[in-house]
């Protein structure tokens, strides 16, 4: 094969827990008898909150054909190349188990916002059940040097608080604030979605909005903007990159000696499956190595009925592009490339494009 297929999985494969029908039918196509993948297949999520192991074991269960932690790529997965953070004293926010989450990526000293709260138990203040009854003795000092942002977190304001408490203090929380000291401590943030498509019928808030929430809280405080020191997840450049090597290490590790030219990238979502494979078209093309082309589904997030304007006049807000904030709004970058009910019809339609025949 020449091409190959990078899979969204929440509202593509998945709402939820539950499977989406065509899915299973889509992937008994992309093996053979002996369920090997007839083509590379890379799963590109936005989630998380896991290891990629246990992603793989999940999509294996619900596909019913064997999935490697290999072809799995979370939003943090590009953290394994940001070592000069690996031996830090990193805050770690986001749930699931984070700190086997940081460890597997490397880093060596993380620390959880609970283990934060347990040191500093004044900073939490908002939930009047959870403060401490008795004051207690000032501890030795601790740093912290970057904050690695996984994902939403479950209680939210005191994810906030004590974020913010680290970049005020450089890293020392429970200090005075200290505004002048800017720019902050590094901020490094996975998954920018706004909005996800679970059970529910209407989207639920992504970790995307809790990054609005913080952004606007130090904003309203200092005065500035707050800075990531990078981006990562979907549609960010260094995720499609990152996904693009794990496709031809595969193509490698079978020994497929056609180089991989076409990446389709099947999602649910204009602002991060198709926004993100546009981009990186745009990198790939200025290349003239690849081209990356976006298949959108109707079987999540995307709904055909509320499309963005395309006329640039055409009241674009903040209610209309679900972006981040640092990335700027191009209504050809949220043009897909196809429209498909499902992601058996992305397959088929793929085969058809690329004259394959499994």
């Amino acid at each position: 094969p020449s091409f190959g297929f990078l899979f969204d999985i929440d509202g593509v494969l998945v709402r939820g827990k539950t499977p989406i029908p065509a899915a299973r039918t889509a992937f008994r196509k992309l093996v053979n008898s002996q369920g090997q993948f007839l083509v590379p297949v890379v799963f590109v999520t936005n989630a998380g909150n896991c290891l990629r192991q246990k992603k793989a074991d999940q999509l294996s269960h619900l596909l019913g054909v064997p999935i490697s932690q290999d072809q799995v790529m979370m939003s943090h997965s590009p953290l394994r190349m940001f070592k000069r953070y690996h031996e830090k004293c990193v805050l770690v926010s986001g749930q699931g188990p984070l700190l086997d989450i940081a460890q597997d990526l490397g880093f060596c000293q993380p620390i959880t916002i609970d283990t934060l709260r347990e040191k500093r138990p004044l900073l939490d203040a908002v939930d009047h059940d959870r403060r401490p009854n008795v004051l207690h003795s000032p501890e030795q000092l601790f740093s912290l040097s970057t904050v690695v942002l996984f994902g939403e977190p479950v209680r939210w304001e005191t994810s906030l608080q004590l974020i913010i408490d680290v970049l005020l203090t450089s890293g020392y929380p429970g200090n005075p604030y200290e505004q002048e000291n800017y720019p902050h401590i590094p901020v490094l943030a996975c998954n920018m979605d706004l909005m996800w498509v679970a059970e529910a019928q209407s989207p639920r808030f992504g970790h995307g909005t809790f990054m609005v929430c913080l952004e606007n809280i130090y904003k309203k405080i200092t005065g500035r903007e707050l800075k990531y020191e990078a981006l990562m997840g979907k549609p960010s450049r260094l995720t499609y990159q990152y996904a693009e090597h794990l496709i031809r290490a595969q193509a490698l590790q079978r020994s497929w000696e056609q180089p991989i030219q076409t990446l389709y990238a099947v999602g649910d979502n204009l602002m991060t499956d198709v926004y993100g494979a546009n981009l990186w078209e745009n990198e790939l093309a200025s290349a003239a190595a690849a081209h990356c082309r976006s298949v959108l589904v109707c079987t999540g997030v995307y709904n055909p009925h509320t499309e963005v304007p395309l006329d640039t006049r055409d009241s674009i807000t903040e209610t209309v592009f679900h972006g981040h904030r640092d990335f700027r709004f191009d209504p050809g970058l949220v043009e897909p490339d196809h429209i498909v009910p499902d992601v058996d019809a992305a397959v088929d339609l793929v085969f058809q494009l690329e004259n394959f025949a499994p």
